[in-house]
């Protein structure tokens, strides 16, 4: 048995090195090549993905970093290529474990599916989409973000992934396959990454489509980017019941509803609507959020800017005999959640003592207490 020797104490150390994209070791890819030790110098050759991948400098610094941590090495060079077009071909069909291409959310799914609706707009339901799933992000769990909301997108200003020139990162192609950027801990898409002026580098101001090229992209979404293993998926909803909400009903049956709603009745008799057409569909509404509920001031008192008991109206509305539907809390009016938003970084992180990023993080604590896997699903068997 040959003893190992230090290049093969640098290859394992380099081979853990996580791709900041793909979540996984570089070794695991096949991304890493010759490696050798001369001298106390560890010469380190690896192969990224495409050229001008966005993780570079990020990789080869984890790389060195890596490399030199191991006992005797003094120093790195690093030698960083570019796969081949069939060494791309045969990581994509790694990562897709072999299967075709294929959407891998719809019925059967262990990554639980959470729709986030509304009944109409400015209700902040993206704002609280966001602040959920950073928090179940901060939980430890493994969340996808869509900003399914073509028309309206906000969730990458809200998640910081907007620059101060007004660009968005665009998705890492691997040929058929988009590796969507990461934002406090969550995998996130949305139109507004793909969207730029004529000059290639000003955003647009609008999408303006109707409901095949709507349905074509939330389906994109849903198959072509590479979120890997979730333990949750999260869908930003444009408000109301239109094409999206129908295509998201017909792509992902299985999937989960939560209800934004604000206290006020012109909001709340809306957001039943949005519920019971999900259920028509097949989704299960899982709760409601009511946003926007009382704002506790100085002085002790309240202000009900928006009225009271939209959120416990919906709930109750959308409860069955045999499936109640719970009024998971109310979030409270807060500078604090709408100037966090507006600085893309959500409040649960930014400031989790604030009243309305807690009541935010005690809905995820509630939601991730039900576990991914096959627990009361039903099994495709049937008795003979």
């Amino acid at each position: 048995m040959s003893l190992p020797t230090d290049a093969d104490a640098v290859r394992t150390a380099v081979g853990a090195v996580s791709d900041p994209e793909l979540r996984r070791p570089i070794g695991e890819l096949d991304m890493v090549r010759d490696i050798s030790v001369d001298g106390g110098v560890a010469h380190v050759a690896i192969a990224l993905t495409i050229v001008g991948c966005p993780a570079a400098d990020r990789i080869a610094s984890d790389v060195r970093a890596a490399a030199a941590s191991v006992p005797g090495i003094t120093d790195v060079a690093l030698d960083v290529g570019v796969m081949t077009p069939a060494e791309r071909h045969a990581l994509t069909e790694r990562l897709r474990g072999g299967r075709a291409r294929e959407m891998p959310f719809g019925p059967g799914t262990l990554t639980r599916v959470i729709a986030v609706t509304s009944g109409k707009g400015g209700v902040g339901k993206s704002t609280v989409t966001a602040n959920l799933a950073a928090a179940l992000a901060e939980r430890g769990l493994a969340v996808g973000l869509v900003d399914a909301d073509v028309h309206g997108f906000s969730i990458p200003g809200q998640l910081g992934l907007v620059a101060a020139d007004g660009r968005v990162p665009q998705p890492t192609r691997v040929d058929d396959l988009m590796l969507p950027p990461v934002a406090h801990g969550v995998k996130v898409i949305s139109i507004g990454m793909f969207l730029r002026g004529r000059d290639g580098d000003s955003p647009v101001g609008a999408v303006a489509w109707r409901g095949p090229m709507l349905h074509r992209t939330v389906l994109q979404f849903l198959t072509d980017v590479y979120f890997g293993d979730l333990d949750v998926l999260l869908l930003d909803m444009p408000p109301g019941t239109g094409d999206v909400a129908i295509s998201v009903g017909q792509l992902l049956p299985n999937a989960e509803v939560l209800v934004v709603t604000t206290p006020q009745t012109a909001a709340s008799d809306v957001a039943v609507r949005s519920g019971l057409v999900a259920r028509q569909t097949g989704q299960r509404v899982i709760g409601v959020i009511e946003n926007m509920s009382a704002l506790t001031l100085p002085d002790g008192t309240t202000l009900d800017l928006f009225g009271a008991g939209g959120g416990a109206a919906v709930a109750a509305a959308l409860s069955q005999p045999d499936a109640e539907v719970p009024l998971l809390g109310s979030v409270p009016l807060s500078p604090t959640l709408r100037a966090d938003a507006d600085a893309g970084i959500p409040a649960v992180l930014a400031h989790p003592g604030d009243p309305a990023a807690e009541v935010i993080a005690r809905i995820a604590a509630e939601l991730a207490r039900t576990p991914r896997g096959l627990s009361g699903r039903s099994l495709p068997f049937r008795p003979r």
